[in-house]
């Protein structure tokens, strides 16, 4: 079992930066990969960046890539997303998953979900 809870979000203007922090309880945390999706009012969840249990290997929406950065901790139980660069479109409730398998774009396949932070990026 692993709880996960989200932190960092807020509302900002275009072109600043935010940073996003996952911290997940349990023993298990480092064999687990970990992914950040987002979903806008109105819209389906979709996926935004991932990595690895290893952390050796991260995968990135093409709509971000460039602008967030995506990292764990495992020593902390923790997993981070800078948000550079933000655009009014990266509005959303932001959540933190894990899970245990490699389908890291798939959400269904996430098996831990957080409660969600808001990102409002204003123009």
């Amino acid at each position: 079992q692993v709880q996960l809870v989200e932190s960092g979000g807020g509302l900002v203007q275009a072109g600043a930066s935010l940073r996003l922090s996952c911290a997940a309880s349990g023993r298990t945390f480092s064999t687990y990969a970990m992914g950040w999706f987002r979903q806008a009012p109105g819209k389906e969840r979709e996926f935004v960046a991932a990595i690895s249990w290893s952390g050796f290997s991260t995968y990135y929406a093409d709509s971000v890539k460039g602008r967030f950065s995506i990292s764990r901790v495992d020593a902390k139980n923790t997993v981070s997303l800078q948000m550079n660069n933000l655009k009014p479109e990266d509005t959303a409730v932001y959540y933190c998953a894990a899970q245990s398998g490699y389908e890291y774009y798939n959400h269904e396949r996430y098996d831990y979900w957080g409660q969600g932070t808001q990102v409002t990026v204003s123009s």
